[in-house]
């Protein structure tokens, strides 16, 4: 499984978008700090997504999330490949008995599959939206996750890289 965190929020994200000529689009903007935290976990070769949101990204909270994927594979042993983020170096970490971390090479997210899990709901969710509370970009994001997580075979597109498979 591959692992990786992602901080999302009210603070906008304007893109291009479409418009007929010569309309020109309209898009709002919002510089309202308030974040909450995407964690996420995926199994690149049957698409199986586990997630979790949080107020933060600690080490404490991190051990929650690996205990919820154990338990969600409490029938494997799960080799989990994740960053190097503080939160997953720490010594207050607690790490399942059915679980191995393994830490990716600094400063390369591009090898981090989960990265692109990003992408696709910065992209599809919050793409030139505006929030009105923190409490609808967490329900957005919800729903996002939960749009990926319902469709295995995207993911596996989206995360099924041929060295990954290769390798499992």
């Amino acid at each position: 499984m591959f692992q990786d965190e992602a901080r999302f929020g009210r603070l906008s994200d304007p893109r291009r978008c479409w418009a007929p000529w010569p309309i020109r689009p309209l898009v709002r903007r919002a510089l309202i700090r308030e974040y909450v935290y995407a964690y996420a976990a995926v199994t690149p070769a049957d698409g199986h997504l586990d997630w979790m949101l949080a107020d933060d990204m600690a080490a404490k909270t991190m051990g929650i999330f690996l205990q919820q994927v154990a338990q969600s594979h409490s029938n494997e042993f799960v080799i989990m490949v994740l960053d190097g983020a503080p939160s997953h170096r720490s010594r207050e970490l607690e790490i399942p008995e059915q679980m191995a971390l393994i830490r990716l090479p600094p400063y390369a997210p591009e090898l981090n599959p989960v990265e692109h899990l990003w992408d696709e709901l910065r992209e599809k969710e919050f793409a030139n939206k505006v929030f009105d509370s923190l409490e609808a970009a967490v329900i957005q994001l919800a729903f996002g996750l939960w749009r990926l997580e319902s469709n295995p075979a995207a993911l596996q597109s989206l995360t099924g890289w041929q060295w990954i498979l290769e390798s499992s």
